[in-house]
């Protein structure tokens, strides 16, 4: 069976259109609940979310229709996405539900799930959760007096959380000296970052931390990287670090404003678990989507590199079947799972800024571990999600582009599992080449199944 409401990350829509309606989150919670429940005990589901108009809405349907199967609600508010993942884990709760739809724009929403353990649930258990929603199995399932679930608020979990990620930096390190521009796109991260890296002694230059329902993500955070850009040249700081609405990614710009994105990243802090003994078997975890550079630079310092499909799901998955402790994806998700279990925003910045703080090096200096190769990244927006192999043109243009770039670069094409996209991808050691071919591939896939 294939999932029809749920996407790469969870359900995600306009709020109030179908799926992401209310009606549509309470049998998402009825389900949810029945699927977590494994006994006779009181069971717990950790509620989060961030800071989206919406929110309140989704949040109260998915409340009823957990508390009506006779299941226990903690409330935490705004909350990081993986704040709410550690939350779930630490309060031993049966799962963690978050209202978020990441970097979207705030007219959308969406519901993801995390498993007791703080990992994202697997396909099969999504699919399981829509079959019992589709099916009706569980539709007569109604608990009646003191067996109707309750709700309750968590009110430190904002605190609880700032000190785990707190924890994960080394006691013997702090970031006096360091001036950061830190933008929080208005969205989940608005108290938790600024508190952290203040505590920590540095001096913050804080954006994006007024959230009024409708502002999350509009122009700034990760996807508005030349906001944070802008303000480290102007106030002469050391780094910028953009959030997106739930914290879960960042991007990063030099001292000079110059963008650091998630490979860069990547190839940072590999290369220095490499050399310190740290990186598990010698590997890191991304996707099809980062850049051929991270590779070699990985191949230099003696490590290898595995790709998975785009989602930091997969990543993770990839990780933990295979015994790897830090992966990610081009985007700025990065998962140190030898911290926590999901792609964190912050915790992953705290890292970088341990490098630096080790190497007395700048951002700017340590980012030359890597060399990118020229990428050029098309997005169609389309009516429908027609096999490619299904096109003749199309394949045909595809191939010719491969054959072109051989061994000195590739061609990846993929539908976005979050919106209505395709995504064109080229690498290769021309940049005139590569768009060029990209734009061949654009015009055949707009002449085959036309473009909205």
């Amino acid at each position: 069976m294939e999932k029809r409401i749920f996407g790469t990350d969870g359900v995600r829509g306009v709020a109030n259109v179908h799926p992401m309606t209310t009606e549509v989150a309470m049998r998402l919670g009825r389900a949810a609940a029945h699927v977590f429940k494994d006994g006779e005990r009181r069971h717990r589901l950790v509620i989060g979310k961030d800071t989206r108009l919406s929110g309140y809405m989704i949040e109260t349907a998915l409340v009823s229709g957990i508390c009506s199967m006779g299941v226990d609600v903690l409330l935490v508010g705004p909350l990081p996405t993986p704040g709410i993942s550690f939350i779930t884990a630490s309060m031993r709760a049966d799962a963690g539900v978050v209202i978020s739809a990441s970097h979207n724009p705030y007219q959308d929403n969406g519901i993801k799930f995390f498993s007791r353990d703080g990992f994202k649930l697997p396909d099969e258990l999504e699919i399981r959760i829509e079959e019992l929603i589709t099916s009706g199995e569980i539709d007569a399932l109604r608990p009646i007096a003191d067996e109707v679930g309750k709700a309750y608020r968590v009110e430190d979990a904002v605190g609880r959380y700032i000190v785990f990620l707190k924890n994960t930096f080394p006691r013997e390190l702090d970031l006096q000296g360091l001036k950061i521009v830190l933008d929080c796109a208005h969205g989940a991260a608005y108290k938790v970052a600024p508190a952290v890296f203040e505590e920590l002694g540095a001096e913050v230059i804080a954006l994006g931390v007024n959230p009024d329902g409708k502002n999350i993500n509009a122009g700034c955070g990760s996807l508005y990287p030349e906001v944070i850009a802008a303000a480290v040249r102007e106030h002469g700081a050391d780094l910028g670090i953009a959030l997106d609405g739930d914290a879960d990614r960042v991007i990063f710009v030099d001292e000079h404003g110059d963008l650091v994105d998630g490979d860069s990243v990547m190839a940072i802090c590999a290369t220095r678990m490499l050399a310190a003994g740290t990186l598990k078997k010698k590997t890191l975890v991304a996707t099809v989507m980062s850049n051929m550079g991270l590779e070699i630079a990985l191949k230099k310092a003696g490590g290898s590199m595995i790709r998975t499909a785009v989602g930091d799901r997969y990543v993770v998955e990839e990780m933990r079947r295979g015994g790897y402790n830090f992966g990610g994806e081009q985007s700025g998700h990065m998962i140190f799972l030898d911290h926590n279990t999901t792609g964190d925003g912050i915790l992953s910045a705290l890292q970088v800024l341990q490098v630096i703080q080790r190497s007395g090096k700048r951002l700017s200096e340590l980012a030359q571990v890597m060399e990118s190769l020229p990428q050029v990244l098309l997005n169609i927006r389309v009516r429908q999600r027609t096999d490619l192999a299904e096109l003749p043109e199309v394949s045909k243009v595809i191939a010719a582009a491969e054959e072109k770039l051989g061994e000195q670069g590739r061609v990846l094409i993929r539908y976005s599992g979050t919106e209505p996209l395709l995504r064109i991808m080229l690498e290769g050691t021309d940049q005139t080449q590569i768009e060029a071919l990209a734009a061949e591939i654009a015009a055949a896939v707009e002449k085959s199944i036309g473009a909205v």
